[in-house]
């Protein structure tokens, strides 16, 4: 993975993290919906591992496989987060299964980070 990409994950995962704080401050000041306190949750988690993802992929011998896990992680997390968001602020929705399908690709990208954390160790022993 070249440092341009990697870089370009960690921006996304930057703006993924900022949402998340901003959709807290709505839900602490502004909107009651638990459903936007468990958006924001999800999107300040997934931001801070899709950075640290990104960051295996610079330092590991199959960075294609942590690359892939960060890619899902943030295509996931928005998909989900921006569907149960929408849902809290104005009863509208993605499109339908926006949620359960950023929740499926959120648990796809944790078993990718199990499936690159497999592969690093295979490298190793080779």
């Amino acid at each position: 993975m070249s440092d341009v990409a990697r870089l370009v994950l960690v921006m996304l995962a930057g703006f993924l993290g900022a949402m998340g704080v901003a959709l807290s401050a709505v839900a602490a000041h502004r909107v009651e919906a638990p459903a936007l306190v468990t958006a924001a949750n999800f999107m300040i988690l997934h931001a801070a591992a899709t950075i640290a993802v990104s960051a295996m992929a610079g330092r590991c011998r199959a960075p294609r496989a942590w690359a892939v896990a960060a890619g899902l992680m943030l295509a996931g997390t928005t998909l989900f987060a921006s569907d149960i968001a929408l849902r809290g602020l104005a009863d509208l929705r993605l499109f339908p299964m926006a949620a359960p399908t950023g929740g499926s690709l959120m648990i796809a990208a944790w078993l990718a980070v199990a499936a690159a954390a497999f592969l690093e160790l295979r490298c190793r022993a080779a």
